[in-house]
């Protein structure tokens, strides 16, 4: 007996954390299909609320970027004058001298100023498309997960109930001399087996909630619970289209492609600042030039002999060539993206068909006529633990197909960027 004395003192702590699945009972139980949760993450994440400020903030630059240059007003006048008196303009010894300029850009800068604004709010937009799009596939991913790790924990719980009860008609048995303390020491590393991985299973599940309420902007006291239908489907994809396709909905490659505009809008912007502005305004002076209340049209215009503006209309080009190679091979990987994702589609839905959905069905009966055989002695113990690991592993399987079918939806939807196919 002290063998056993020794394991069960080892399966205590075990025990106690596997008990943690009942603490979610004490907590308010969200139970959401992917709809209701993508409707409250598009409410409430925080992330997206804040890059929402980065779109609104450029198109406010946009505005800002079409204004004219203020007029400048200067004054120069006399402190005192030859009597001593402080700011007296009256006599013929008093001086004012007024100066009203206004700066008229050239070469249509404004335009193009403009222009480079409005591209730029168009990458703030598409950087929001894309967070929108990443944050979405992690939203379906920690979803599908979660319901995987939840099935995953009643097959586990299911199993420790199957194992505990045996180890227990087998611990009389032993009691009574009719089993070997081997049997009993090899159905309790079994439980403990499970045991251990029940708790395993558990981190992860509480670990990815945590993910997930940040994404839905979910309280912590919270736990959410999926509500995910596992069925297989027969949607026809072209690869060829969807790639095309996404090539008008990615904000990741519409964000090359507009950078690659703003390139070309700053090239030409770069050419116009060569071009030089013109100064316009007038001036009164009352004493002090040939005649008195002087009024003068003024004109300045600043000479391109030597800056020219060549650094930057060159380093405008050459960024805009660099682009060009970015947004090429942007097209080359969302293409490589979208086949790969659909092919992976393809196979795991292969993997679900009617035949295999059978299969399951079928070893479900066999597992419960292989526990009865067992308890009636029809079959041995190491034959029993065998079939015992390899239902355990089967379901575990099943399961995960079920969850690879899911996230090639969410890889498939991410590579298009678009609800292709609508999650399960």
């Amino acid at each position: 007996m002290a063998p056993y004395k020794n394991l069960f003192k080892l399966l205590l702590p075990v025990l106690a954390i596997c008990s943690a699945p009942k603490a979610y009972s004490q907590t308010d139980t969200l139970k959401l299909n992917f709809k209701d949760s993508e409707s409250l993450f598009l409410q409430n994440n925080l992330t997206l609320l804040a890059q929402k400020y980065n779109v609104d903030a450029s198109k406010a630059l946009i505005k800002q970027a079409g204004l004219w240059d203020n007029p400048v007003l200067s004054t120069d006048q006399n402190i005192t004058d030859n009597s001593g008196k402080f700011f007296d303009h009256s006599k013929n010894t008093g001086q004012i001298f007024l100066q009203l300029s206004q700066v008229f850009t050239t070469a249509g800068k404004r335009g193009k100023q403009v222009k480079v604004a409005k591209d730029d709010a168009s990458i703030q937009q598409a950087a929001f498309d894309d967070l929108l799009r990443n944050l979405r596939y992690n939203l379906l991913l920690d979803f599908a997960q979660i319901s995987n790790l939840a099935e995953q924990g009643k097959v586990y719980q299911t199993e420790i109930a199957s194992a505990q009860n045996l180890v227990n008609a087998i611990q009389k048995s032993y009691d009574a001399g009719n089993n070997s303390l081997k049997d009993v020491v090899r159905l309790k590393a079994l439980l403990f087996s499970l045991q251990n991985d029940l708790v395993e299973n558990n981190r992860q599940l509480t670990q990815l909630q945590s993910e997930l309420k940040t994404l839905l902007g979910v309280s912590a006291d919270k736990f959410v619970f999926p509500q995910i239908s596992f069925k297989a489907t027969n949607t026809p994809l072209n690869a060829a289209e969807l790639a095309e396709k996404a090539k008008t909905l990615r904000g990741d490659y519409l964000a090359g492609q507009y950078t690659l505009q703003q390139n070309n809008d700053n090239v030409l912007l770069q050419k116009a600042l060569a071009k030089p502005d013109v100064t316009i305004g007038v001036a009164y002076d009352q004493n002090s030039n040939y005649a008195p209340h002087y009024v003068g049209l003024q004109i300045s215009v600043p000479l391109p002999l030597f800056n020219r503006n060549q650094g930057n209309i060159k380093a405008a080009q050459l960024s805009a060539q660099g682009q060009q190679l970015v947004v090429q091979n942007n097209a080359l990987q969302l293409q490589n993206d979208v086949y790969s994702a659909v092919n992976q589609y393809r196979l795991s839905n292969q993997l679900l068909g009617q035949s295999e959905t059978d299969f399951y069905d079928r070893y479900d009966q066999l597992y419960t006529s292989m526990l009865k055989s067992f308890k009636q002695r029809q079959i041995s113990l190491p034959e029993f633990v065998d079939f015992f690991d390899s239902y355990k592993d089967t379901k575990l399987k099943i399961l995960q197909q079920q969850y690879n079918l899911n996230k090639a939806i969410a890889d498939l939807n991410f590579a298009v960027g678009t609800t292709v196919i609508d999650p399960l």
